[in-house]
């Protein structure tokens, strides 16, 4: 046995957990541990600007890649609750990131000392578990346990709190007999799954959704060959996006209130049969769940019980990690085809193709001011089937789910449930961070990206490089339509007379200036024909300097975006597409 400091003993645990990827700051009662981290070498650290922005590049980072674990590192008091949102946005994600933060000494807990903050307390209701280490010998089984806890089951974030006399504590410590704890995961029966199969091949129309446990488990690939297997079509939720390439002729389009393509909700409702696998019936997705389960059957598999029931009780359900529960699927699937049990789906995987090449939105706007659907389709043009595109909540991202197209799993990494402002930039950096080499695109608004833009100070630091879409209008876009229906127009403009850019007219803040300033580049395009050349220059700017490069798309201050209280009645403000020259980039159009 070797005597170390806790801290010492912390970051060797780190590294043979395999998470040597930290984002934060120091600060006084976090110091030991920057001292262990400097002192032992193996572990990486990115300086934030902001502690909930280190967050959310953990957050970013751990979507990345299977097996990812991102760490955000603060100081006692106000770190910890700046973490809160990040912290938030990862549990409703299901997304495993691991929070460590300083604290006042054992003794000085309850005497109100500075910055000393019951963080446990505090971070309980959005981490799967959050604990003040108090005693010393306890530090090595707390970082053991938190990493089991975070992996097991549906996953989530763990937040560690240190006291700083904890930190600076010696103890005894062999990280050579270590042993990462066993992970947890429910795995379905073949005799459920049987039943389940059995339940889908009386269907006449079935459906397969695929949420995003899909891609937490890493299992798209096994999603696909089930699909593929049983000829079913597949719709992707928001967070599942990518599980199936959008060019797949089972793809069958996004289903929901905003984030959805015409023919999606035109499918679901054709259908009468709905095997979800990995998803939560997020309210966006389904909207009024009569109109969302009228004259459909459901089958449910989750890795959390909890998760069976909580929305609407299937008439089926299953308790199992996504990769045990498709394991056994594709095995008796490819069974029941090679006995010529599976029913033969031709002819609706044809019928939900025909929708995806007829029920298309219109992007292809020539006039001035820009329509936000033409950037779309511009990027569609400039970015191909490798790109990891980034977003959040707004106007931007509902547009960004209609029109772009996604063919990879953990190629849309975006804050689903939670959708903080502000998440968009830090959470680039983190992906831009675990995939370096990868074509990384930021999509957001104008409001979003002001939240948190000094972050861009990051990358241009740490040369963090990606290109970062910035669709301004001026306005808080999606309030403001929400607003519609209280009949007022109140405290959602962005827009003034900026006395140092006049150039603007009346558009406000001067992102370009901003954007430089904090040591990255930008472009600005006011012209519908001239944003495929700034996202194709944006690229080499990416590649010869290394940072952040933001293309800022002056667009109309007003644009009613797609989208309704029903599945059944999504309003479409725009012209819809008559032909495939009014959506020239639809992958229904190029296939």
């Amino acid at each position: 046995m070797t005597r170390m400091r806790t801290v010492d003993a912390a970051a060797l645990i780190l590294e043979k957990e395999g998470a040597t990827q930290t984002f934060g700051l120091p600060g006084a009662a976090i110091n030991p541990f920057y001292s262990a981290m400097k002192k032992h070498g193996g572990i990486r650290h990115v300086l934030a600007r902001h502690v909930e922005a280190a967050s959310h590049m953990a957050e970013g980072y751990t979507r990345t890649e299977a097996g990812n674990i991102g760490v955000c590192v603060g100081t006692s008091g106000p770190a910890g609750t700046d973490m809160i949102t990040g912290l938030y946005s990862a549990s409703a994600d299901s997304i495993p990131i691991l929070a460590i933060t300083g604290q006042a000494p054992v003794a000085k807990l309850h005497k109100e000392d500075f910055q000393a903050v019951d963080i446990q307390s505090v971070a309980q209701p959005v981490t799967k578990w959050a604990v003040t280490v108090l005693e010393p010998a306890q530090v090595p089984g707390a970082f053991q346990k938190a990493f089991q806890v975070m992996r097991s089951g549906r996953p989530g974030p763990v937040l560690l709190d240190l006291p700083l006399d904890v930190q600076l504590a010696e103890i005894e410590f062999d990280i050579d007999t270590y042993e990462p704890l066993p992970v947890a995961t429910p795995a379905a029966t073949r005799a459920q799954v049987e039943h389940a199969l059995e339940m889908l091949n009386s269907a006449e129309r079935p459906l397969i959704v695929a949420g995003g446990g899909v891609i937490n488990a890493d299992a798209s690939n096994l999603l696909v060959e089930f699909a593929e297997t049983l000829g079913v079509p597949v719709v992707p939720t928001l967070m599942g996006w990518g599980t199936i390439p959008d060019d797949h002729p089972l793809a069958a389009g996004m289903v929901g209130l905003q984030t959805a393509h015409r023919y999606g909700n035109a499918t679901m409702l054709a259908s009468d049969f709905v095997l979800g696998i990995g998803n939560r019936w997020a309210n966006r997705h389904t909207g009024g769940l009569d109109t969302y389960r009228e004259g459909r059957t459901f089958v449910h598999v989750d890795v959390e019980p909890t998760q069976i029931g909580r929305v609407f009780a299937p008439d089926y359900g299953i308790v199992s990690d996504a990769r045990a529960a498709l394991e056994v699927f594709v095995e008796v699937a490819r069974e029941w085809r090679q006995t010529g049990r599976l029913a033969d789906r031709g002819a609706w995987a044809r019928e939900c193709q025909d929708r995806k090449a007829e029920l298309l939105r219109k992007t292809d706007f020539d006039v001035a001011p820009i329509k936000p659907q033409r950037v779309y389709q511009e990027m569609n043009r400039a970015f191909g089937p490798d790109t990891r595109y980034v977003s959040t909540i707004g106007l931007s991202q509902i547009q960004a789910a209609q029109m772009l197209h996604v063919y990879r799993p953990r190629h849309w990494i975006n804050a689903g449930q939670a959708g903080p402002l502000g998440w968009t930039v830090p959470a680039a950096l983190g992906v831009a961070t675990a995939d370096p080499e990868s074509t990384v695109v930021a999509v957001s608004g104008d409001y979003d990206f002001q939240f948190l833009v000094e972050e861009l100070a990051v990358g241009a630091q740490f040369n963090i490089p990606f290109v970062h879409v910035l669709i301004n209008n001026a306005y808080l876009g999606l309030i403001r339509q929400a607003q519609r229906g209280f009949d007022m127009d109140y405290c959602v403009q962005l827009s003034f007379d900026n006395i140092n850019a006049p150039e603007l007219a009346g558009y406000g803040v001067d992102h370009v200036k901003v954007v430089e300033g904090l040591g990255c580049k930008a472009l600005r395009v006011f012209e519908s024909e001239g944003i495929f050349d700034a996202l194709e220059q944006a690229k080499k700017l990416v590649a010869e300097h290394r940072v952040p490069v933001v293309v800022e798309v002056v667009v109309e201050r007003v644009t009613n975006v797609s989208m309704g209280t029903e599945i059944d009645a999504v309003n479409e403000f725009e012209a819809l597409a008559e032909s495939g020259a009014d959506a020239p980039t639809a992958v229904a159009g190029r296939s």
